[in-house]
């Protein structure tokens, strides 16, 4: 009897691979990627970029359909804020060309209808402070008393870090979101702001999710961290699990400490999209500042197919956005419907 050789094994171990682990965990049984794993994805080629960005696209549509939410932003008090972001222009502390602006009740209600017009669902209210003192709580009884006398439309609110008496009101004047950014790691925020710490804008995202009202909470991306501080981040905020969370990607500012961070690359900041979602497989991923300069409308579009499932349309707070018609003539073409206001809020 003749002895036989097998062949050997062409069968590639999937435990090796961190796309395929990835599918396995999130795609099929819905668990977010931890640290580690997340890392790894930050770290593939581009030569797998199309790969991943069809897996967080895959995890998008499964856990969260293919609506687009669609919001838009004003901002009721502009510049002068007394915190030191090292990214934002409208700190007090920096040379940056923002001055001071505060918008009334009627502009508000006009820029809300507007925001409608679009097909929005959203609507936010933003204010450059530390935290709202009782003049700016007023102003946003009002506001949203006029806004949702006149417009069909949410409302939405970032004021900055709340007490729970403010937390408690904000929720009772019918204001049904509040974004609160983590704005970066914790191992890297004390080089992003000095003037606060991490635990206080974490403390103020707790008292929201335990207030009913939903959470906004994101980040930035490309402002000089670590592959390793970037996963960091996607961790803690899976951690905070919040409603939705926008992706804002540094765009420097004359007259801030990061004016002379060069732009994220675009393959950089796809990557960083997908890895979110494989962090947040159930959570609102919003395109938020940034994306303009960092990707393109190309790149928008890739990362429209990578993980993103919400947008913000028009400008933003002091800088230029896309236009409105085409990111909606975008997700149209793409068949991606806009999300229907929810009556029921």
């Amino acid at each position: 009897m003749t002895a036989t050789t097998e062949a050997p094994s062409t069968h590639t171990d999937d435990s090796t691979d961190i796309l395929a682990r990835a599918r396995m965990q999130v795609l099929e049984n819905g668990q977010p990627l931890g640290y580690d794993d997340l890392v790894e994805v930050l770290r593939t080629g581009d030569d797998r970029l199309e790969e991943l960005l069809q897996l967080a696209h895959d995890v998008r549509l499964r856990y969260n359909g293919d609506e687009v939410e669609v919001e838009g932003i004003v901002s009721l008090k502009t510049g002068g804020c007394p915190e030191d972001c090292h990214f934002c222009s409208q700190s007090g502390q920096f040379t940056s060309p923002v001055r001071s602006v505060w918008l009334n009740i009627p502009q508000l209600v006009r820029a809300a209808k507007q925001t409608r017009e679009t097909g929005a669902s959203e609507f936010c209210i933003v204010a450059a402070v530390r935290g709202p003192d009782e003049k700016l709580m007023t102003q946003m009884r009002e506001a949203v008393k006029a806004i949702h006398a006149e417009v069909d439309i949410q409302v939405a609110a970032s004021l900055g870090m709340l007490t729970q008496e403010q937390v408690d009101d904000l929720r009772d004047m019918g204001v049904h979101r509040y974004n609160h950014n983590l704005e970066a790691a914790k191992s890297y925020f004390p080089d992003v702001v000095t003037t606060h710490s991490y635990e206080e804008r974490f403390e103020t995202c707790q008292m929201i999710r335990e207030s009913g009202m939903e959470l906004c909470c994101g980040g930035l991306v490309g402002m000089g961290e670590t592959l390793e501080q970037r996963a960091e981040l996607a961790s803690q905020l899976a951690e905070l699990d919040p409603h939705e969370v926008p992706l804002n990607f540094l765009n420097p500012r004359p007259g801030t400490p990061f004016e002379n961070i060069e732009p994220m690359e675009s393959n950089d900041a796809l990557r960083t999209i997908a890895a979110f979602r494989l962090a947040l497989p159930r959570t609102i991923l919003r395109y938020a500042g940034g994306r303009e300069l960092t990707l393109g409308d190309l790149g928008t579009r890739d990362g429209l197919m990578g993980g993103i499932n919400a947008v913000i349309v028009g400008n933003y707070l002091t800088t230029l956005g896309r236009d409105p018609k085409e990111d909606l003539s975008l997700l149209s073409d793409l068949n991606m419907p806009i999300k229907a206001l929810n009556a029921t809020l």
